[in-house]
């Protein structure tokens, strides 16, 4: 193997393999409901876009359903965009709203629905084009691929087997791990055990990869940011100018390696 392909392929889910912002929309929707009892069940014509479009502003899941009280409420979008790190927890305040809370209800509202309609469920995610061929591939050619996400194990796993992509439970570092990225990419090292190590980690959200830059450890890991995934304008012209994270395009990821870098 030449160095211009890893020996492992640390990869996000959503936002870099998935698309599941219908689903996103629809259960964070059904969870708004639910906490702030909206009488109306029929969401305006314009608010899933809106919420489309805000989308790279959430990191965790209980912002989904916040991020709709936020627009429902006449926040502007440009609001949003700029001051959503202060806007969530005073929402959160002004209601008397724990975090956790709203994400057990959310992973209420999406078990609830998967143990009833598991097929509809499964029909509003959409796989980027050719990203699911590139995985099957990578797994393949002996790269040792691995799903770093904050979206469930179980969802991931469930969601990549109805694409017939059948990774270990081991390979799927979900939300239930309840540790920072770059502590998984650090653990993946360590338990692979060989020096020096190609690891290369895809990922949608800038912040993520500024996190592992911090890592004086992490110094080797490749950086790529996924220019189709859940950001803004502004962070992709942020890393395009930041000479350890490359911009990568979905048309490079389905490509040999070598042409990633």
């Amino acid at each position: 193997m030449t160095t211009s392909s890893p020996k492992i392929l640390a990869l996000d889910f959503d936002g870099v393999i998935c698309d599941g912002l219908i689903e996103y929309f629809e259960v964070a929707w059904r969870t708004y409901c639910e906490i702030w009892s909206s009488t109306n069940d029929t969401p305006a014509d314009d608010l899933a876009l809106r919420f489309y479009r805000l989308r790279p502003v959430i990191e965790t899941g209980w912002e989904m359903p916040v991020l709709i009280k936020a627009l429902v409420d006449g926040i502007t979008d440009e609001k949003i965009l700029d001051e959503w790190v202060t806007i969530a927890p005073q929402l959160l305040l002004n209601d008397k709203l724990q975090a956790r809370e709203i994400a057990t209800k959310l992973d209420d509202q999406r078990d609830k629905w998967i143990t009833t309609d598991l097929d509809g469920w499964l029909s509003l995610h959409r796989f980027y084009p050719a990203v699911v061929e590139k995985i099957k591939l990578t797994i393949d050619s002996g790269v040792k691929l691995y799903i770093v996400t904050t979206k469930e194990g179980r969802f991931v796993q469930q969601l990549l087997q109805q694409e017939g992509v059948n990774l270990p439970p081991a390979a799927i570092f979900g939300k239930e791990v309840k540790r920072p990225k770059y502590e998984i990419l650090r653990e993946l090292i360590q338990s692979a055990g060989e020096k020096p190590l190609s690891l290369w980690f895809v990922e949608d959200r800038l912040k993520t990869l500024q996190l592992v830059q911090q890592q004086a450890d992490l110094e080797d890991v490749k950086l790529f940011l996924a220019d189709w995934g859940y950001n803004t304008q502004a962070e992709r012209e942020a890393a395009q100018n930041d000479p350890r994270i490359k911009l990568l395009s979905l048309s490079q990821f389905a490509k040999d390696f070598s042409a990633w870098l």
